[in-house]
């Protein structure tokens, strides 16, 4: 590849002096400003009273240095006390969690996020609701245990990929419905021992070998990478409501599910405890009475949870904190990642920064297995969707419209460097087929007021991604000029060798132009299509009951809704 128009126009060396401003450090003793006690004359026998022109006597404290005395005592028992609690706390809500390795017996990886130039990190978390009746509490909460007794296994019911970006603006929750069919990879459950060598069936059994081995489904499901997980049972559903001082929720109709047991008059609701878990048990109150109606109803209260832990006072209140801290570590099983509170309290943070108009429930698009109509497959239109959220593309502007908005990471970065172009130099390197690329953008660098030791020539071959490398301490600089050009972030990478400044190798993704050619928007009509897709700030949208005859009351089927009329002697789930 020869291109006359890019060859070295000489190297430059830079060198730039940068000032470190120096910290001043200041030391000193702090006096108590109190002269020294004089000493008390000597007695003898009774109080004598001194004679005239003889020393006084140290007047007794008074009471008010008495009482700051005392208060300065108890506020540094106080303090230690605190300290100490603080401690115990910590190290109690450790002791709460349960966590497994990430791929803890599963023979396939789950993919990893990778960070961009600025060394943020896109998080993909799967969420999963077991169905498990493993202990007596769930046993009574779940139901079904009267003729198996307590169970060893247990199914992901609820399957929920959240996306949260890389620069946490924005974040995505695609539920994935129990029903649908899928390659479930070989995997061993290391705590129970039980494998299997990999079957077709149902998303949800994986999790029978393992909460790795259902990460794995998942990703080789969708394709998205998954970095951590949360499993989360009956019981767990129960205390987390509790602690959150109930969730609010809203019905269209009268609603009464035979099944799950939820019975709601119509209209919005506080949901606590048993009531909370029937709600998001509910599969024959809602929609068609099949799982999507019930991905639909818990997106609904999952976003009204999260309102409520955005909304004034919730999380300032010391002790609903630890309530709230106490029951989500007790209830939770993490992997490793995850497995301190340190961690989950980051993940938490990295949540609360996203606004709830920008964060988009949907539910992955489905078509009825040709081989079984209870069953379900992924729509062709699903892959669209598993791109957007693998690519880190998000499903709203920022006023929390549907957008077909770049991806976060494919922006140019968004913040400008402190240093400035007329001190940056960089080596602009042809990489492409094309005569003169690298002249073109050099030259568009010159004009935008970057250093004329700014240099040209030929890369070692045809390279198909424009890619620009600084060395150590130039990443600031890297970032300036990516900036000017367009170059998204995830194009710039650190060099391993010392010492090295800037060089672009301009590839066949850029032919033409001075500008780094716009990345193509995300096509969220086509991500989104029949995918029922919500944000969380919606907080007037009330779940749809179920038209249809869906639950059975004395052997008679009915609707949800002339169930509840019907079932007069029954008590409501919540008033």
């Amino acid at each position: 590849m020869t291109d006359p128009g890019d060859a070295p126009a000489g190297h430059a060396t830079r060198s730039h002096a940068r000032g470190v401003p120096r910290q001043r450090h200041t030391s000193g003793s702090a006096t108590s400003g109190h002269a020294p006690p004089r000493s008390a004359p000597s007695r003898t026998g009774s109080r004598a009273r001194p004679k005239p022109g003889a020393g006084r006597r140290a007047r007794p404290m008074g009471r008010g240095r008495r009482i700051l005395r005392t208060a300065a005592i108890s506020l540094s028992v106080l303090v230690l006390a605190t300290a100490g609690a603080g401690w115990w706390f910590y190290e109690h809500l450790n002791g709460n969690l349960h966590s497994v390795p990430l791929t803890d017996g599963s023979g396939d990886s789950a993919g990893k996020e990778k960070a961009d130039s600025f060394g943020r990190t896109p998080i993909n978390l799967l969420v999963m609701g077991s169905d498990g009746r493993t202990n007596a509490s769930d046993c009574k909460l779940g139901g079904g245990c009267s003729r198996t007794g307590v169970q060893s296994g247990s199914n992901a019911d609820v399957e929920m990929v959240m996306h949260i970006s890389a620069d946490r603006s924005n974040a995505t929750v695609m539920s994935i419905p129990r029903d649908t069919v899928t390659t479930v990879p070989a995997c061993k459950d290391t705590e129970t021992g039980v494998s299997t060598n990999g079957y077709t069936g149902m998303v949800n059994s994986a999790l029978q070998y393992g909460p790795a081995c259902q990460v794995a489904t998942v990703h080789r499901l969708t394709g998205i990478p998954i970095d951590h997980f949360v499993k989360l049972d009956f019981s767990g559903v129960v205390k987390m409501s509790d602690a959150v001082g109930g969730v609010s929720a809203c019905v269209d109709k009268d609603v009464y599910d035979t099944y799950s047991h939820l019975k709601l008059a119509e209209g919005t609701h506080t949901l606590k405890g048993v009531a909370a878990l029937e709600f998001v048990r509910s599969r024959h109150g809602f929609g068609d009475g099949s799982d999507l109606g019930r991905t639909y109803s818990q997106h609904l209260f999952l976003s009204s949870m999260i309102r409520k832990f955005k909304s004034a006072g919730t999380l300032t209140d010391p002790t609903a904190v630890y309530r709230l801290a106490d029951a989500a570590t007790k209830a939770l099983t993490v992997d490793t990642g995850l497995g301190s509170i340190r961690k989950l309290m980051g993940l938490a943070a990295d949540v609360d920064k996203v606004p709830a108009k920008r964060i988009t429930f949907t539910t992955m698009q489905t078509a009825p297995d040709p081989g079984d109509s209870n069953r379900l497959v992924p729509a062709a239109t699903a892959q669209s969707l598993f791109a957007t959220i693998a690519n880190d593309q998000s499903l709203t502007n920022s006023s929390g419209d549907k957008t077909a908005a770049a991806s976060a990471t494919a922006k140019a970065p968004a913040s400008a460097s402190t240093v400035p172009a007329a001190q940056i130099a960089v080596t602009v390197e042809n990489g492409t087929t094309v005569t003169g690329r690298a002249s073109a953008v050099a030259t568009a660098l010159l004009d935008k007021g970057f250093s004329s030791g700014t240099t040209t020539g030929n890369a070692a071959g045809t390279t198909s991604t424009t890619t620009l490398t600084y060395g150590s301490g130039h990443k600031a600089e890297a970032q300036t000029a990516a900036k000017a050009l367009g170059l998204p972030s995830s194009h710039l990478k650190q060099s391993d060798a010392t010492g090295t400044g800037l060089t672009l190798v301009i590839g066949t993704d850029w032919t033409s132009g001075t500008a780094y050619p716009a990345p193509a928007p995300a096509d969220t009509k086509t991500a989104t299509a029949n995918a029922h897709a919500e944000t969380a700030d919606q907080s007037k949208t009330c779940a749809k009951v179920s038209p249809y005859k869906t639950v059975s009351l004395d052997g008679v089927a009915m609707t949800p809704t002339q169930a509840y009329r019907a079932a007069t002697g029954t008590k409501d789930s919540a008033p």
